[in-house]
């Protein structure tokens, strides 16, 4: 047992110089975990590799990926992502800071459609940015409500983070898409909240727009944004009352999402091959991911580590809430540097079963690990999101933007709190429609 810890310890200090090095995460943990069975139990290393490249393949519940990635992609091919953000703007236009609010409002109605961070923040950077620049707004606020607002990709459902989660876990990928729900609105709201803040306390930061549109192009705009709406209530209202699965909720979004671009005239040659590129890449990335992730499980469960690290934490006396909030703590911690799937993969089967035996809800401890995730997409001095919105606005000083997302950052640390304090956050709906 002492060799098959010591081989542990040696295959995650490895891992992490990989991914330090900018190892795509999947081809790291794929290499790290065959490498590791084949010390353990060298006849096992082929049977382990293609079978968990078997199962990661025929796998019906991973169909979801790519379907839901193909729904956000012809979301931004149809207009659906612009018309989210004028919309919007319309019903925030009253207020100071409108096209900061309108730019988070606009994130999390695409995040209902693509369920991707960094596809909500760099959308939503190409659509508002313009907007907030032409009406001088600080860059810091801009840059960072969109930064903040794209991380809610991975928590309102369809999340990837959600769907590679339950994966991993077994858990049931609709109940974590009903419990990402009430969380992900109350961020939402949590980061409006922090956008009339910051503008109430220094207005300086957005200049009040007003802008006289007449109420029938206001009428035309809402309109336009109401497709969106309708997929929203079809796909993950059709999961909560039981008319179909989560599988079958995301072909019927990407169904959808195709008929209005095809409504719209917005498919040629062009565009459908530029929609199906990005679509294959980006379920091979996250395949990749998924398979990685197997590999390196099967070769923790050969290592017996678990079954130690539970031992351990029994002797030790630690209550399941004082684990789950060292494990939320690391992951914030290891959220500066590290990409976010890449911790999931890495840590989760780690700690699942030790949660487990101390009774800790693994759809709640799902959500609240979502959350930490979040706040890693935003944190020094990896960000992804961060850089995601350079990559829009390249004349921002990433220094800038850094200090634009800490009181999101906060906001997102009141959240956990919230819900650390309130599980059914969480819970609610997930036991209301399952039981």
């Amino acid at each position: 047992m002492i060799d098959s810890i010591g081989i542990t310890l040696v295959a995650f200090g490895v891992l992490l110089v990989l991914l330090f090095i900018r190892m795509p995460a999947g081809l790291a943990m794929l290499i790290v975990g065959a490498a590791g069975v084949i010390l353990i139990r060298p006849t096992a290393a082929v049977p382990v590799v293609a079978g968990e490249i078997f199962a990661v393949a025929s796998r019906y519940p991973l169909t979801i990926l790519p379907l839901f990635i193909l729904m956000g992609n012809l979301a931004v091919v149809s207009g659906m992502s612009q018309d989210i953000y004028r919309a919007a703007h319309i019903w925030f236009g009253r207020i100071r800071g409108s096209l900061a609010a309108a730019s988070i409002v606009a994130c999390a109605g695409f995040s209902a459609l693509s369920g991707s961070s960094l596809a909500a923040a760099m959308t939503m950077g190409r659509v508002s940015l313009p907007e907030m620049k032409r009406y001088k707004y600080d860059d810091s606020l801009a840059t960072g409500a969109i930064a903040a607002g794209g991380t809610l990709g991975i928590l309102i459902p369809p999340s990837a983070g959600l769907v590679i989660y339950g994966i991993i876990t077994e858990e049931s990928i609709g109940r974590l898409f009903m419990a990402g729900v009430i969380p992900g609105i109350l961020l939402t709201f949590l980061f409006v909240f922090i956008v009339w803040l910051v503008v109430r306390l220094n207005p300086q930061k957005a200049p009040r727009v007003r802008t006289s549109i007449p109420w029938r192009e206001n009428l035309r705009i809402t309109a336009r944004a109401f497709w969106v709406l309708c997929i929203v209530i079809v796909t993950i209202g059709g999961i909560y009352a039981g008319v179909f699965s989560a599988v079958e909720a995301a072909g019927v979004g990407a169904l959808l999402a195709l008929i209005v671009a095809l409504g719209r005239r917005r498919l040629n040659r062009k565009t459908l091959t530029e929609t199906v590129l990005a679509t294959l890449k980006a379920s091979g990335t996250a395949f990749l991911v998924l398979l990685g992730a197997f590999v390196f499980k099967v070769f923790l469960g050969f290592t017996g580590i678990a079954f130690v690290a539970s031992e351990w934490v029994a002797e030790q006396g630690f209550s399941g809430a004082q684990i789950a909030a060292i494990v939320l703590l690391m992951f914030v911690a290891l959220g500066t540097f590290l990409d976010g799937f890449a911790m999931l993969v890495l840590t989760v089967p780690l700690v699942q079963p030790i949660l487990e035996s101390l009774g800790v809800d693994m759809i709640w401890f799902g959500i609240m690990i979502v959350i930490t995730l979040e706040m890693g997409l935003i944190s020094p001095p990896v960000g992804l999101n961060i850089f995601v919105v350079k990559g829009v606005a390249p004349d921002v000083p990433v220094h800038t933007m850094f200090r634009g997302i800490i009181p999101f950052w906060l906001a997102m640390g009141i959240a956990l709190i919230l819900i650390a304090l309130m599980p059914s956050l969480a819970t609610f709906l997930p036991n209301a429609m399952y039981g």
